[in-house]
């Protein structure tokens, strides 16, 4: 399980260093910093997936995510032509890389390792280069007739695809084995199942919901089917948005085992408040049963549903940590800071920084003022 994240010299960081626990929520302002600091560990899984990493560099494009030219990755108050990232786990182990900034190759899309030669101590035995992985980006897939198969990311490696393209596959590979978690189990599912339990959280979201698999393997095909009751059965397309959404992250969480690390941007997006907060308690039961969830979200009700969590002693407050991402104007620069309030037993966090989920909070002070003339 990751302990901390330093970056140098990485996009808005041109040094900074962030606390990690087995949930962590990052929020704040747009185009603050929130998604690079996701961007950064999944640019040190994707070079070691393309095979530059340990020896080689690091490459800023690939299947999790783009970044785009060398001049777009570094920080442009850097006083040092390198990126540094270096990662502590809680087993001790440290990994500490560095790339060089050439400032003739701006447009290079790969950066190469200025510390080729340095050993690194076996960090990529970690779930951030591993099997135990996922990754859920903003951009899902939304309701689709049809998606895709294959055996090598949902079989083989277990993956669910970036955008959730292989959940229905892996679904229909593993529906049958057990919730081994037990914390995990929802209490009105009708058995330990993993497509049992994925109904009974989904139920969380549309009341009455069931799933059906259909698989077309002859053109490698998937399509899912939806049931409410005794309803006859629904196309993706005719269930909305939150419902494609949401399966993703229910298959990730109730399929991984301890020593997981899964990261999504945006889990709230296209539910509505009360599924925000249920996927708030979900996710915090995830982080207590040994998976390390990390979120970027905008959303006071996933917040809530954490804290929720907390007071209801279902994870422990000491295993949350929050990070604020704010912009100060410093001499006629924007710069980027991190502010990280704390959670206590009884869900009350101890500073509210302005902007951090406070906006419902200065609308209704305006609302209880008199309307003028």
């Amino acid at each position: 399980m990751i302990n901390s994240l330093n970056l140098t010299n990485y996009k808005a960081f041109e040094s900074q260093l962030l606390e990690f626990k087995p949930l962590t929520l990052l929020s704040g302002l747009n185009s603050t910093g929130k998604s690079s600091v996701l961007q950064s560990l999944l640019l040190l899984r994707q070079s070691y997936q393309q095979e530059l990493l340990p020896n080689v560099g690091l490459a800023l494009n690939g299947e999790l995510v783009r970044i785009g030219t060398a001049q777009d990755a570094f920080c442009e108050r850097a006083k040092e032509d390198y990126l540094g990232f270096e990662i502590i786990w809680n087993n001790g182990k440290k990994g500490i890389w560095r790339f060089i900034y050439d400032q003739i190759k701006t447009g290079a899309d790969v950066l190469n390792n200025l510390d080729a030669k340095l050993p690194i101590d076996n960090v990529y035995e970690s779930s951030l280069f591993n099997k135990r992985f996922h990754y859920l980006q903003a951009e899902r897939l939304g309701p689709r007739t049809s998606y895709d198969m294959s055996d090598y990311q949902a079989r083989r490696l277990g993956q669910l695809g970036s955008k959730g393209e292989y959940t229905a596959h892996f679904l229909a590979i593993n529906q049958d084995k057990d919730v081994l978690q037990s914390k995990l189990r929802h209490p009105m599912a009708k058995s330990n199942a993993l497509s049992s339990q994925v109904e009974g959280w989904m139920r969380e979201v549309s009341p009455g919901t069931r799933i059906k698999i259909n698989s077309n393997s002859d053109i490698g095909l998937m399509s899912l089917q939806y049931f409410y009751g005794d309803s006859n059965p629904y196309r993706t397309t005719n269930v909305g948005f939150g419902i494609s959404y949401t399966l993703p992250i229910i298959v990730a969480v109730l399929a991984s085992l301890p020593g997981t690390l899964i990261i999504i941007e945006n889990p709230e997006a296209h539910l509505h408040p009360k599924g925000q907060v249920n996927m708030g308690e979900l996710l915090s039961l995830a982080a207590s049963c040994g998976i390390q969830v990390v979120i970027e979200t905008h959303s006071d009700h996933v917040l809530n549903g954490i804290r929720l969590a907390v007071h209801g002693g279902k994870i422990k407050p000491d295993d949350v940590q929050l990070h604020y991402f704010q912009r100060q104007e410093k001499q006629g620069q924007a710069i980027t800071e991190v502010v990280s309030p704390h959670i206590d037993r009884n869900g009350r966090i101890d500073k509210w920084p302005d902007g951090f989920f406070d906006e419902w909070e200065k609308s209704l002070d305006i609302l209880l003022e008199p309307a003028g003339e």
